[in-house]
């Protein structure tokens, strides 16, 4: 048997817990029990093989714009609403309007970044 259904039998025998109070898992784990008693094996940093994952950073050009609005601007004035299936946050109405202001013209970065800004406060969309 398990040390985890011999503590049970242990604290009911000794009137500690009451039988009403056992739980769910243990006249099934008795009718029944494993053919192969479960143990528990700690596992030491000195047993694990360290090994190398070769996973490739994913980032897409909206996450760079994403964490730059994030740096300037924080969360945005709302909280995300997740009970509207439609709702946009303030950082994913930034990232379509830089992308549209981009395609629109060749701008640097920088200045497209305070002319999105700009745009979306136009449409009264207030970013801080």
């Amino acid at each position: 048997r398990r040390s985890s259904d011999l503590r049970v039998r242990d604290l009911m025998r000794a009137g500690v817990m009451k039988s009403s109070q056992k739980p769910l898992w243990y006249d099934v784990y008795s009718a029944f029990p494993p053919k192969k008693v479960p143990v528990y094996q700690d596992l030491k940093q000195d047993n694990i093989v360290q090994t190398q994952d070769n996973i490739r950073p994913i980032f897409y050009e909206e996450d760079l714009i994403r964490a730059k609005f994030f740096e300037v601007y924080g969360n945005g004035p709302k909280a995300f609403d997740l009970f509207r299936p439609n709702f946009k946050s303030s950082s994913q109405r930034f990232v379509e309007k830089f992308t549209e202001l981009q395609k629109a013209g060749e701008m640097d970065e920088e200045k497209l970044f305070e002319e999105t800004g700009k745009a979306l406060l136009s449409e009264g969309i207030i970013l801080r």
